[in-house]
C-alpha cells in the first residue's frame, strides 16, 4: 500500500508542476492521495497545457491533438474510470469549416511551388506541330444541278475494292483540282463489276474520260463504261473460256468488236442529243480479270489516252506501245506475253482510225502490281520521276494497302497536273 500511495503522490506532483498549481517538488507526503484545492476538471487541464505551450513560442496543437496522458485510477476502487461514449452526431450535421489554403502562425512557411515536369528526352520543344495539310484543296462550289436531270450529277470521289483468288483489287476515281475549283463535275468514270460466280467468274474494270470541252462529258464517260460493261456481261461465258484456254487471238477480235459496237451506240446517242458525234466518245480503258486462281492471264483493251504499267521488284514497267524517256521503252517480256500491237494498226492488220484499238495480255507473277489509270494519273507518273518513285515506294509494301491508303497515295498532288485521276491496281499473291 505504501508503494501505491507513493506512486500516486509523484504522479499528482507531476501534474501540479505541469499545470502550474503552485506545488513544489516535494509538496506531497509519501502517503498523500493527490487531492488538491485547485480545480481539476479535464477542460481546466487542457486549457492550462495550451497556455504553457504558447508561453514557450511553439505552435499550439489543435484541440484534438493534445498529448495522451496515463489514465488515472479511481482512488476508491483502483480501477480506471469508465469511458463515456461521445454523443451521436446530429440528424443534419452542419458542414465543417473550409480548410485554409495555406497555414499561418508561428512555424508556418509558404508552400513550395511545384516544378514543371520536363518533356521526355527526344520530344520536340514547344507546342505539338499542327496536322499536315491535306494533299489537295478543299472542294469548291457544287456543280450546278438541273431539277429535271439530277442523274447527271457525279460524286467528287469513287472508291472500290475486292479480293478473288490470288488477286487484290483497288480502284479510285477523284475529281481534279481544276474541276473542284470551278465547281465542275468529275469527267472520269469508273466501273467495277463481276459476271458469273465461283471459278468461272470474270471481273471487269472500266475507266473512261469524257471530252475536255462541251456539255455531256461526264455522261459520255459513264455511258462508255455502261455500254462496254453490258457488252462484256452478255459475252462473259465465252470470254472466260477464251481466257482459261489462252485463246488470245479470239479475245482480241472479240473485244474489238464489242468496243466498236459500244462506240457506235455512243455516237448514235450523241446525235439524239444534238452533240457532234466525233466529240462525244470518251477515252475508254478496261481490264479483264479471271477469278480462277489457276489462270494468271490479265487482259487489257481500250481506246484513247491513259496508262497501263506494271510494278515489279519496286520498279515501274510501262506496258503501253510507247513510253517516256525515264521509263523503259518496253517492259521485259514474260513467257506468254505477246508484244503489244503496233500503234495505228487494228486487230486484223488494217489501218485503224485516229484512236486505234489497244489490246495486250500480261502474265501475272506473285508480287506484281498491274496499274490501269486515266491520263490524269498517267501523265504525272510518266513525266515526274520523283512522283513515280514515291508511288512505287507506297505500293511496294508486302501487303496491298487498304482502300483509304490507296486513295491517299493516288491523289498526291503534282504541280501542273490538275486533271481528274482514276487508278485501278491489281496486286498478285
Amino acid at each position: 500500500m505504501k508503494q501505491q500511495g507513493t506512486g500516486r503522490g509523484h504522479e499528482d506532483d507531476w501534474w501540479r508542476r505541469l499545470y502550474g498549481d503552485g506545488g513544489g517538488a516535494g509538496g506531497g507526503a509519501a502517503g498523500d492521495t493527490g487531492a488538491s484545492d485547485a480545480p481539476d476538471t479535464l477542460d481546466d487541464r487542457v486549457a492550462s497545457a495550451l497556455r504553457a505551450l504558447a508561453a514557450t513560442g511553439r505552435a499550439a496543437p489543435a484541440p484534438g491533438d493534445a498529448p495522451e496522458r496515463p489514465e488515472r485510477s479511481d482512488p476508491a476502487t483502483g480501477k480506471p474510470p469508465a469511458r463515456t461514449a461521445p454523443p451521436p452526431p446530429p440528424a443534419f450535421p452542419t458542414p465543417p469549416a473550409p480548410i485554409p489554403l495555406q497555414a499561418t502562425g508561428p512555424g508556418s512557411r509558404p508552400a513550395t511551388p511545384r516544378r514543371p515536369v520536363p518533356p521526355p528526352r527526344g520530344a520536340p520543344a514547344g507546342p505539338p506541330p499542327c496536322a499536315p495539310p491535306p494533299d489537295g484543296p478543299e472542294p469548291g462550289p457544287l456543280p450546278a444541278a438541273d431539277p429535271a436531270a439530277l442523274d447527271e450529277l457525279v460524286p467528287d470521289t469513287a472508291l472500290d475494292g475486292a479480293r478473288y483468288g490470288s488477286l487484290t483489287l483497288r480502284a479510285a476515281s477523284r475529281r481534279g483540282d481544276l474541276a473542284r475549283h470551278r465547281g465542275d463535275v468529275r469527267r472520269d468514270a469508273l466501273l467495277t463489276v463481276r459476271f458469273g460466280s465461283g471459278r468461272h467468274a470474270l471481273l471487269l474494270v472500266a475507266v473512261a474520260t469524257g471530252p475536255p470541252a462541251g456539255a455531256g462529258a461526264a455522261r459520255a464517260a459513264r455511258d462508255a463504261c455502261a455500254w462496254i460493261g453490258g457488252a462484256v456481261g452478255r459475252s462473259c461465258t465465252r470470254l472466260a473460256e477464251d481466257l482459261r484456254t489462252d485463246q488470245r487471238d479470239a479475245l482480241r477480235s472479240g473485244l474489238q468488236r464489242l468496243t466498236d459496237r459500244s462506240y457506235g451506240t455512243l455516237r448514235a446517242r450523241a446525235e439524239e442529243r444534238g452533240l457532234p458525234p466525233e466529240r462525244y466518245p470518251a477515252a475508254l480503258r478496261c481490264l479483264l480479270l479471271p477469278a480462277d486462281p489457276e489462270c494468271r492471264t490479265r487482259v487489257f483493251f481500250g481506246v484513247g489516252p491513259g496508262g497501263l504499267l506494271r510494278l515489279r521488284d519496286g520498279a515501274w514497267q510501262d506496258l503501253e506501245p510507247t513510253a517516256p524517256d525515264h521509263l523503259p521503252r518496253r517492259a521485259p517480256a514474260d513467257p506468254g506475253d505477246p508484244p503489244p500491237p503496233g500503234a495505228g494498226r487494228g486487230a486484223d492488220g488494217t489501218r485503224s482510225p485516229a484512236e486505234p484499238f489497244l489490246f495486250r495480255t500480261a502474265f501475272a507473277r506473285p508480287g506484281d502490281m498491274l496499274l490501269l489509270c486515266s491520263a490524269g494519273l498517267a501523265e504525272p507518273l510518266r513525266q515526274d520521276p520523283a512522283f513515280a518513285a514515291r508511288l512505287a515506294a507506297e505500293w511496294s509494301l508486302p501487303r496491298p494497302p487498304g482502300l483509304t491508303d490507296f486513295l491517299t497515295a493516288a491523289q498526291l498532288r503534282v504541280e501542273g497536273h490538275p486533271k481528274d485521276r482514276t487508278a485501278v491496281a491489281v496486286w498478285e499473291s
